[in-house]
């Protein structure tokens, strides 16, 4: 039920979005030299690599240049559009292709990077064992990761300290817990967390979830 609803939904909304996208991707184009598309490797379901696909936020040399695979608000190699992108989580739309295609789910743990699976747990693991997906508890809990990480001297080291703990407390509640209408309530109040922001809003409707979930058990 969970991927026929996937399929349905992520179908529906590329058919519904794709003017705006092609809209966007051309804004990506005109901003900065480079590709509108980013590709870039996570590890998904049961460890397998795929390549998750973005708009391009920031320069195309990026990968070149000095900064880790943790990137904060101000970090300078992202590009004018790439910023309002990030804000309004607008860069995420192509993601509904690898919803497609069967690399995510609508709802399931954020992918990472190789380098920070490589530190799991063996307890961690189980988070491997649901497809990642575009959003889920830790996203809500956590919406505006890139400005608390602002200002760090080390956006990377800040994050495996700060962040990242909760985030996987949160995540293996999600792999323990998931259900449909769970997955429903999530894409409910993501929806929520997007339009507010589009609508002007500096803080989410869901500034209640991170009070209650800040110490997740």
């Amino acid at each position: 039920m969970k991927r026929a609803f996937d399929v349905v939904i992520s179908g529906l909304a590329l058919v519904i979005l794709a003017p705006f996208l092609a809209v966007l991707a051309l804004a990506v184009k005109l901003g900065s030299a480079g590709p509108c598309l980013y590709r870039g490797s996570r590890v998904g379901w049961h460890g397998k690599n795929f390549s998750i696909i973005k708009l391009r936020t920031m320069v195309s040399n990026a990968d070149r240049m000095a900064g880790g695979s943790c990137t904060a608000s101000d970090d300078q190699r992202i590009t004018r559009i790439g910023r309002s992108l990030r804000r309004y989580k607008l860069d995420e739309i192509p993601q509904l292709f690898n919803v497609l295609r069967g690399d995510m789910s609508l709802v399931g743990p954020r992918p990472e990077v190789q380098e920070f699976v490589d530190l799991f747990t063996q307890d961690e693991r189980e988070i491997l064992t649901v497809r990642p997906g575009i959003t889920d508890w830790a996203t809500l809990w956590n919406a505006d990761e890139e400005s608390l990480l602002a200002g760090k001297t080390d956006p990377e080291q800040s994050y495996l300290k700060e962040i990242r703990p909760g985030k996987l407390r949160l995540q293996l509640k999600y792999v323990h817990e998931r259900s449909f209408s769970q997955d429903l309530s999530i894409l409910l109040q993501t929806s929520r967390i997007v339009v507010s922001r589009l609508l002007g809003g500096r803080r989410g409707p869901m500034s209640n979830l991170r009070k209650s979930t800040r110490h997740p058990q």
